[in-house]
């Protein structure tokens, strides 16, 4: 019997037998499947990658909010995917806002039954304007004297208290609501967007505004200072039945547009759903102390004559000058003057309430809201340049020589 005995191999012929084994045991994956049958969906298909994914939190579980919030008005379908939506208002028309309570059960249980107090406003949506937000509004102000930039349609509007307007912040309304019941609310936004342009020559791009909404709670001390949810919509204004033919171009302009590029933009929705966003930094008008001019009574608002714009009460005077207010009443009855005489004379005595009705009959009712506070002396105090400056040239020239035409000054 012959034994053979075998010598060592070489270490380069060990590697080359291991690659060619291991290229062989490779060889036949992938000859199963076609050319691209191969997918990585059908990899996370697999159970292992669904139960890692079912473990994940859903996106909308987070999503749901307090409170939503609905303007009654179509978006625009010439918007992008993935870009906000915009809405086209009419100057002037009263559109509706949904307040919708969307809370879970057990869900902020402190305010089951009590009201809640909302902030409604209407700003500039370019940081560039943001920055001169106040200079901008105190210019409208000026071309505009007696009007507001936002108004609340009382009559229309459903299921909401106490609604006040500050007559020094004309973009801005408030009012307390119950979520438990049905709350509908109708504004009107009084300016349009080519008002704010830097060139008015025709046919420029006005600017585009949010109206925001913010929600508080009443806090220990029964002010309504407590954040609870804030939401915001674009918003374009054009002159009377403008927004309705922009609205109509856009539709008209998509229609002309192949499927492909229709597949670029939004379709255009009935409504309007205010998207979530930070609280408005106005600390100060969030505080339950009321201004000046700014009556904090129920039912402060009442209808202005051919609108249906809020109306504005003054304030109730101090006491220290309502027993002055009685003492000059008191004089003028002893006397047999009246602050507002027979033939409309404008007397220095007269109070707020007596100016207020001076400029009632001499037909200046339009600038009653803008005198609120001016008692008869305040108003003979205006120069010409004062009065043509808040109110135009031609009431201005007719306010002052009324003013000063028929003032009579008491001995």
């Amino acid at each position: 019997m012959a034994w053979a005995l075998k010598m060592p191999m070489p270490d380069e012929v060990i590697e080359s037998g291991l690659v060619q084994d291991f290229d062989a045991s490779l060889s036949g994956i992938g000859q199963e499947l076609g050319a691209g049958a191969y997918s990585m969906s059908d990899v996370l298909a697999l159970p292992i990658f669904k139960q890692e994914e079912s473990n994940l939190p859903a996106e909308d579980e987070n999503e749901l909010l307090p409170f939503q919030y609905v303007l009654c008005s179509a978006t625009s379908p010439a918007v992008k995917l993935h870009d906000e939506t915009l809405t086209y208002l009419n100057q002037g028309q009263s559109y509706e806002i949904r307040m919708l309570d969307n809370r879970n059960i057990g869900e902020l249980p402190e305010i089951n039954g009590k009201y809640v107090k909302s902030i409604i406003r209407v700003v500039f949506h370019d940081r560039r304007l943001q920055y001169t937000e106040h200079q901008q509004l105190e210019g409208w102000r000026w071309n505009r004297p007696g009007d507001r930039i936002l108004d609340l349609d009382i009559p229309l509007s459903v299921g909401i208290v106490d609604p006040r307007a500050n007559p020094t912040q004309l973009n801005t309304v408030e009012f307390l609501w119950d979520p438990s019941k049905r709350t509908s609310v109708f504004i009107q936004v009084h300016c349009i967007s080519t008002e704010f342009t830097t060139r008015k020559h025709g046919g420029e791009k006005g600017v585009p505004f949010r109206i925001q909404i913010d929600t508080f709670k009443e806090n220990e001390s029964s002010e309504y200072t407590e954040h609870l949810h804030s939401a915001s919509c674009q918003i374009k204004v054009f002159k009377p039945k403008g927004a309705d033919r922009k609205q109509k171009t856009d539709r008209e302009k998509m229609e002309k547009r192949t499927p492909q590029e229709k597949e670029k933009y939004q379709p255009s929705y009935d409504t309007t759903i205010l998207t979530e966003c930070s609280p408005w930094p106005d600390i100060s008008y969030v505080n339950n102390t009321a201004s000046p001019g700014f009556t904090s009574s129920h039912g402060s608002f009442s209808i202005a004559e051919g609108n249906g714009s809020p109306h504005h009460q003054p304030d109730p005077v101090p006491a220290t000058t309502d027993t002055l207010g009685s003492f000059r009443k008191w004089a003028c009855r002893e006397l047999s003057v009246s602050p507002v005489t027979e033939n409309q004379n404008l007397l220095a005595t007269a109070t707020p309430q007596d100016a207020q009705q001076w400029l009632h009959r001499n037909r200046f009712s339009p600038y009653c809201r803008l005198f609120a506070n001016f008692s008869g002396g305040d108003l003979l105090k205006l120069t010409r340049d004062d009065v043509i400056q808040i109110c135009g040239p031609a009431d201005g020239i007719r306010l002052f020589n009324a003013l000063k035409g028929r003032m009579v000054r008491p001995r």
